[in-house]
């Protein structure tokens, strides 16, 4: 059986034993932000229903939200084909951006300029 129809979790984690991770909006669908998940990330997430993720920058275990409420309540985690990427579509408990935008996507390429909201 191959990786495309198996039914086990096997992600496949990159060198840096990290995996890529999309939340989006279970409602709406909107993009709300990018992080990265290591093995312990997606056991976390996966037992307690909410959004753990890995920090390059701290490297460190966060749960998103820890320290500004603003969890995201995992609806459904979704993997891709060949397993190395994440989906959570999920319920935010408030901006899903550190800067305290809804999503981290509040930015739009405009040429070489970025043009602030939607």
């Amino acid at each position: 059986m191959s990786i495309e129809t198996t039914d086990a979790l096997t992600p496949r984690w990159d060198a840096a034993g990290l995996i890529t991770a999309v939340a989006t909006h279970a409602v709406s669908g909107e993009v709300l932000m990018l992080a990265h998940m290591n093995a312990d990330a997606l056991a976390r997430t996966i037992e307690t229903g909410e959004a753990w993720f890995w920090s390059r920058s701290r490297g460190r275990l966060w749960k998103k939200g820890e320290s500004s409420g603003h969890v995201l309540r995992v609806i459904e985690a979704r993997i891709d084909c060949d397993q190395d990427a994440v989906w959570l579509r999920v319920d935010p408990a408030g901006p899903a951006c550190h800067t305290g935008e809804r999503s981290c996507f509040y930015r739009r390429i405009e040429g070489e300029r970025l043009i602030h909201g939607a």
